[in-house]
């Protein structure tokens, strides 16, 4: 999911309310909480997905003198 949906879909979840009985049937959404760490998992799994790696490897050679 691009991020611009993940917020759209976020700020929908927060607009509806928490809880909802209707002739004895009851329906619950998902805690806040819940919400935002799924968007943070989301969001970091975006972030280290793809071409680049955010790590770089590089070889270092050892010096002589120290200056």
């Amino acid at each position: 999911m691009d991020e611009k949906k993940l917020e759209e879909l976020t700020e929908r979840m927060l607009a509806q309310p928490k809880a909802v009985e209707v002739d004895g049937q009851r329906v619950e959404n998902q805690s806040v909480g819940d919400l935002l760490k799924v968007a943070k998992f989301l969001a970091s799994k975006s972030a280290t997905s793809g071409r680049r790696c955010p790590l770089r490897i590089t070889r270092m050679a050892a010096g002589g003198a120290a200056l």
